[in-house]
Parts: structure tokens; sequence; C-alpha cells
């Protein structure tokens, strides 16, 4: 399946969210014990850095293209990888997380705010990114109806949308399509190279409040939700309309 989302992008990510209602632990012994553990399943995560917001970050080199990475914020815990070689590889380390939090970060089912799962797919593009979005997902919409206007084009064009997929509205998804193109840009023709074009599918999980929120099990259930979508849904209607209008102007041009 990973195959599928190279051929049709530069890049794609799989990240997990743990969004935790208290402040998690961020003491040294605590932070370093548990990213010591990490490393042992996946040496190769090798930089470890603190970051401006006193978020710590464990993380494979990037010069490859692929990478692991790690993340401990102040109310959320973020596993990701970039580019795997299949989307398996991904999920094998978000489930690690899962297991290590409870006993090692004190995380408890009673603290956990939600889950997100997100497979994130980045296209790059020299040029307007707000027009390429519109032709590719809006040229039959009411919006077209706009460009009639003389001198029109859209020059800020980012949709995002969120819908429920259960009736108590705790299992949600949404899809994000994001510009990179400044305003400013179009109108001196001068774009900034290595921008990319970012499409994202979330799947995100509330505790019911009605039994113990099971992490490892929400995330099984959620990515079948999020294959099935990505496969019937995002490929068809989003992604490869966004790689096929890319495709046509680079041609063109």
């Amino acid at each position: 399946m990973s195959n599928i989302y190279g051929s049709l992008c530069d890049d794609f990510h799989v990240e997990m969210n743990v969004n935790t209602q208290l402040e998690l632990p961020s003491q040294r012994d605590t932070v370093l014990s548990f990213f010591e553990r990490v490393q042992r399943h996946f040496p190769g995560m090798g930089c470890f850095y603190r970051g401006a917001d006193n978020e710590y970050c464990l993380e494979e080199n990037r010069q490859s293209g692929q990478y692991r990475w790690i993340v401990l914020e102040k109310d959320r815990i973020c596993s990701g990888m970039v580019n795997p070689a299949n989307i398996e590889q991904a999920y094998k380390q978000n489930r690690m997380v899962l297991e290590l939090i409870p006993y090692m970060l004190s995380v408890s089912y009673l603290d956990i705010d939600s889950l997100d799962l997100i497979l994130g797919m980045d296209f790059e593009y020299l040029g307007n990114h707000d027009e390429v979005i519109f032709e590719a997902l809006f040229s039959d919409s009411a919006f077209s109806s706009l460009l009639e206007v003389p001198a029109v084009k859209p020059i800020g064009f980012s949709p995002v949308a969120v819908f429920s997929l259960s009736a108590d509205l705790n299992t949600q998804a949404r899809v994000s399509i994001e510009s990179k193109t400044s305003v400013y840009e179009p109108e001196k023709h001068r774009y900034r190279s290595g921008e990319a074009i970012s499409l994202s599918l979330t799947i995100r999980q509330y505790p019911t409040g009605a039994e113990k929120f099971d992490t490892l099990n929400s995330f099984e259930k959620q990515t079948h939700v999020m294959q099935e979508l990505m496969n019937e849904k995002v490929i068809p209607y989003f992604a490869r309309p966004l790689a096929n209008v890319i495709t046509q102007k680079k041609f063109i041009t």
C-alpha cells in the first residue's frame, strides 16, 4: 500500500498523536529512560534534542529521506515515520509507544483526551498551489463561478473538512489540503522551491466515557478505518486529481 502513496506524491508520512489531559512528566531521568527504551527497539534513532518550546525529540538522520521520530510535548506524544518502505513499519513503532507510555510516562487511560492517526502526503510544485488545489478539487463546484469575474484567480485555498464517523461523534475524520503559496507570490510570479501542497487524513478517537479506553485496541480500529478511507475516498478523489493536475502543469511548462 505504501508503494501507491509513494507513486502519487513526493513524500508521505504516518503519524500518531496521543493527546493527554494532564501535563506529561518532564523530569530528566523519566524522559531519558523513555527514549533509551525506544532506542533499544530502533537503534538508528540517535539524534536527541530539546526544542524551543521544551519539547523533547528523538529521531533518525533525515538525510536519507526515510526516518522515524518521537516527540514529547507538554501534553502530547507524537510518533511518526517519513516514507516507510511499508506502512506496517510505522504502525509497529506506534504500537510500541502505546505499550510503553503507561509504565514509563504514567499515562493512564483516564488521562487520554484523544488518539490521532494521521497519513500525510506532500506534492511538490513550483507554482501557484492554490490554482492546483482549485483546479483539481473545485473546478466543477460552485466556487468555479467566481472565476468568471475578470482578473480573478485563487490566492488562498486550503480547505479543511471534519466528519463524524460514529453516532456518538467520538470517532472523527479530518481531511486537509494546505497550500504553501503566499498571497504575494502569484503577483510577482516568483515561487519558493521545495514547497509542497500537503494533503492529510486524520482519524481521531475520543474516549467514550462508558468504558476503559484501550489505546491499542483503538489504534487497530483506526488503522482499518484509515486504510478504507484512503483506498476508497482520499486516493481516487483527492490524491490522484492533485497529482494529475501537477503533472499536466509541469508538462505544459
